[in-house]
């Protein structure tokens, strides 16, 4: 009997052992923190620096692990691709993207299909009739209205020009959803003001530098320009870089979009007179937390819009911290 016991007792803590460790193991499963992946266009824009700071504090508050990644240039729509192609290997529980092409980027949202991976679209719409030929559905599109949000613009111009302008356009990228929304609301918007003269319009692909060069070239070729619309903060802050270089500062009104924080210091010196605000932090936030609601189980509602708002000398101030 006094033999046998120590190997009973060698046996017994064999199996109390195993049995801790399967029992550790299934309780670190049961408690570890489900991934969210928040795929951007850029984090070399504070638009979406913005979105992602939102989408963290969302993380943190409601105990999720937030991935964030993103090509380094908005244009690099292949780099996005291979970023979602690899997040779904890793097993993220719901994909939030911000698409860089509207159309370009459902052969990746495909494998997040097949890969039972949700999908939440922030700020750029799908293209609708490519989405649903290839079967892609997102959960919830969470954003601004882009056409709203141009027309606010083009109502702002036709109000402080009293009607009479000549107005140069620099444009986002050609075919993007946010960038053609935008641009299809201002022009609506002036549309039936016989006053108000497009002289031109070109793209600039959303970048300071392309601002600068394009306006430039086009303030050569049309010297009487007055008015600038840009479709965002960084064209219109390389417009104006442009404007100072002609010497035409305060000779030429800029109306942008994002109300970023260097517009708004813009606006306050006078260099640029109102920008278009839209909120990414809340955009960030409303993403994470629409994430949390699909692993849970609730549905979404198809669309969640965010504010829009326009900046001016008057309110600048007073406008919360702004968009792309």
């Amino acid at each position: 009997m006094m033999r046998i016991l120590p190997g009973l007792v060698c046996l017994l803590a064999a199996a109390t052992s195993l049995s801790c460790n399967r029992a550790g193991g299934d309780s670190n499963a049961a408690t570890a923190r489900p991934v969210v992946a928040l795929v951007l266009k850029t984090l070399n824009h504070p638009f979406f620096v913005d979105m992602r700071r939102g989408a963290q504090e969302a993380a943190d508050r409601l105990g999720v692990t937030l991935q964030v990644q993103a090509a380094e240039r908005e244009v690099d729509v292949e780099k996005q691709m291979q970023i979602v192609e690899n997040l779904i290997q890793t097993g993220v529980r719901v994909l939030c993207i911000t698409p860089s092409g509207s159309r370009e980027i459902l052969s990746a949202l495909v494998k997040a299909k097949n890969a039972n991976v949700p999908v939440i679209v922030v700020d750029t719409r799908l293209d609708a009739k490519a989405a649903a030929d290839a079967g892609v559905r997102g959960e919830t599109f969470i954003g601004s209205d882009n056409y709203e949000g141009g027309r606010l613009a083009g109502r702002h111009a036709v109000t402080v020009t009293g009607g009479k302008a000549r107005i140069g356009i620099l444009e986002g990228i050609a075919g993007h959803e946010t960038a053609d929304s935008r641009l299809r609301g201002f022009r609506d918007a002036v549309a039936g003001e016989p006053g108000m003269a497009i002289v031109a319009s070109q793209p600039a692909n959303w970048e300071r530098d392309q601002g600068f060069n394009v306006f430039q070239n086009m303030l050569q070729a049309h010297p009487n320009i007055d008015t600038v619309f840009a479709a965002s903060d960084l064209m219109a802050l390389g417009a104006i870089e442009a404007i100072a270089a002609a010497g035409k500062t305060g000779k030429i009104r800029v109306i942008g979009f994002d109300a970023l924080d260097d517009a708004k210091r813009a606006i306050d010196a006078g260099t640029m007179d109102a920008s278009v605000a839209q909120f990414p932090y809340e955009m960030g936030k409303a993403a994470v937390e629409s994430a949390v609601k699909v692993i849970n189980g609730e549905s979404l509602p198809a669309d969640i819009m965010v504010k829009l708002e326009m900046v001016t000398k008057a309110t600048s101030g007073k406008a919360t911290e702004g968009s792309r």
